[in-house]
């Protein structure tokens, strides 16, 4: 994806704003002829747009703003907390059945069921080792030799296990390419037949794998220590809510992404470090900080009291380099008639917006009229079904 997350979720239906008058939406009335051109479409933002806008932190940064001032805007209403522990993550880019390291000094596995640590033997010809299913919820541990290129049964447990022990554990991936991960890799069992495999590590460790894949490592410290908070926060508000899973969280941009011991920066370490431990409270528990690229000048309401709709400066700040503040996309008449499914198109409009930010702010409900009658839709899913940026939009025929 890009460096920053769009974190794509449902619009909210709590929002700040009022319905456009009739002449604005008259003027917003796209007319499309009989020859049915593409659609060009004008659109602010990237991502949802509630919680830290990431180039308008790196806006307010180059503006001398302090991270609490950051926080302080991006999240009203919060109070600073502290947070520690560890987090577990589910790796997804390793679809094998087990769970498959290379061999390295120090590396040990331990029984879930018993907690028990068994020391791995090193030796020449000891090249990798495996975590496999063995029967109904059971494990079971062997070892690959590099000289017969054949595995060997080392150990069988009851149930789960892990691999742990070395500062720095090689995860093998279906391609044979070799993703390096902090803490544990445990073994999970989903069906029995197929483990899943999960990264169990301190928080700590585990933003320096996030922080770097959500922001631009070059972006002055106060932006890149408010992204750390922001991820921080993010990370104990979903862990409180996995009590009874495997895992707390993925690491794809449906939740954060997350690149493990290979993708921390010295810039981001030393912001995470800068920040340790500081989370985002509401009345004395994390909130959900949410996050996305860019907000299009106006931050996004949800249910939360701490996201209201707002103007917001930094993020079109001029020195900021933003690309997503504004954009513009074309989309073929099939794609939209695909979209509101009412036959050939006569004109699309936005119904409803915010009221907050330039143009009306972002867009709510959307109608198309087509030779098959009309129909209405919220704009997140026209963003989503149109693949834009952001549901802040609008519409001209091209």
């Amino acid at each position: 994806m890009r460096k920053r997350v769009m974190a794509a979720v449902v619009l909210s239906s709590t929002v700040v704003g009022a319905i456009t008058t009739e002449a604005a939406q008259a003027h917003e009335v796209t007319p499309v002829a009989a020859a049915a051109p593409d659609t060009t479409i004008n659109g602010r933002g990237f991502g949802h747009g509630r919680g830290l806008s990431q180039y308008g932190a790196q806006g307010a940064a180059l503006a001398g703003k302090s991270v609490k001032q950051i926080l302080d805007f991006y999240y009203p209403g919060t109070t600073a907390g502290k947070a520690t522990g560890s987090i577990r993550v589910r790796v997804s880019a390793d679809t094998t059945d087990g769970v498959r390291v290379g061999a390295v000094s120090g590396l040990a596995v331990r029984s879930i069921a018993t907690a028990k640590v068994y020391a791995l033997p090193r030796g020449a010809t000891i090249n990798q080792w495996s975590i496999d299913p063995n029967g109904e919820h059971g494990t079971k541990l062997s070892w690959f030799n590099a000289k017969t290129r054949k595995w060997t049964l080392y150990k069988t447990f009851t149930g789960m296990a892990q691999f742990e022990g070395a500062p720095v554990i090689g995860l093998v991936l279906p391609s044979g390419a070799v993703r390096r991960y902090r803490g544990a890799l445990r073994a999970i069992d989903v069906s029995g037949t197929h483990l899943d495999t999960v990264n169990v590590v301190s928080l700590e460790y585990y933003l320096r794998g996030v922080v770097p894949r959500e922001a631009v490592s070059s972006w002055r410290p106060a932006a890149l220590q408010a992204q750390a908070v922001a991820a921080r926060t993010y990370s104990v508000f979903h862990r409180s809510r996995a009590t009874r899973k495997a895992y707390d969280l993925c690491d794809t941009t449906s939740c954060q992404v997350y690149g493990g011991y290979d993708f921390e920066k010295t810039s981001t370490n030393n912001a995470i470090a800068a920040t340790a431990g500081q989370v985002r409270l509401y009345n004395g528990k994390p909130i959900i900080a949410e996050f996305s690229s860019s907000n299009g000048g106006a931050t996004a309401a949800s249910d939360s009291p701490y996201q209201v709709t707002k103007v917001d400066g930094w993020d079109a700040y001029p020195k900021n380099g933003n690309p997503n503040v504004t954009w513009k996309v074309t989309r073929t008449a099939a794609e939209m008639q695909a979209v509101f499914a009412v036959g050939s198109i006569r004109y699309v409009r936005v119904l409803k917006r915010t009221g907050v930010g330039p143009g009306g702010g972002r867009a709510l409900t959307i109608e198309a009229s087509g030779s098959r009658g009309k129909r209405v839709l919220t704009a997140d899913q026209v963003r989503i079904r149109l693949h834009l940026r952001s549901s802040w939009i609008s519409f001209a025929a091209r």
